[in-house]
């Protein structure tokens, strides 16, 4: 059944959740420590130049913290990350505990066992709604073909079961 009103928020993150995406995870040194946020929201812009983007809510105190960072590590998580992707979305408690990174000499925070690393400076901020588009620029990346993504649909986390071919 159509809803009338695309503006009733349980309708449209339902809308919204019957698309399955990959889920990334945008972390980066801050005075030494790990900070990082996760974003269902990650879309390959453009090859000439290599741009990626994320959408960050508004409402974000996260987002602050990285926003101005030389580099940030996007990590296509794999699909292992289930409890790593909520541990870093959570509000509270230390969201790296447990969780293996390297960090580049930049300070772009990059999440073992992902099944790919962007390491992105910040191209442009868009205002969208009650988020921001975030263009990021891919300064440097590493694919890992031997570790499935992890995938969003329908407000819980699955597993690829086999690539087709």
């Amino acid at each position: 059944m159509i809803v009338p009103d695309p503006t009733e928020s349980s309708a449209l993150r339902r809308a919204y959740g019957a698309f399955p995406s990959g889920v990334t995870a945008v972390c980066a040194l801050r005075d030494g420590t790990p900070v990082g946020i996760a974003a269902s929201s990650f879309v390959s812009v453009s090859m000439d130049p290599p741009l990626v983007s994320v959408c960050v809510q508004h409402t974000s105190t996260t987002w602050p913290l990285l926003a101005d960072r030389p580099r940030l590590g996007l990590s296509v998580l794999g699909s292992t990350h289930d409890r790593a992707c909520r541990q870093i979305a959570s509000k509270t408690g230390d969201r790296f505990a447990g969780i293996g990174f390297t960090a580049t000499e930049e300070g772009a925070v990059l999440l073992h066992d992902a099944a790919a690393w962007l390491d992105c400076s910040v191209h442009e901020i868009v205002a969208a709604g009650d988020h921001d588009l975030v263009l990021l620029r891919v300064e440097a990346l590493q694919t890992h073909d031997d570790i499935a993504p992890l995938v969003f649909h329908g407000s819980r986390f699955h597993a690829l079961s086999a690539l087709a071919a």
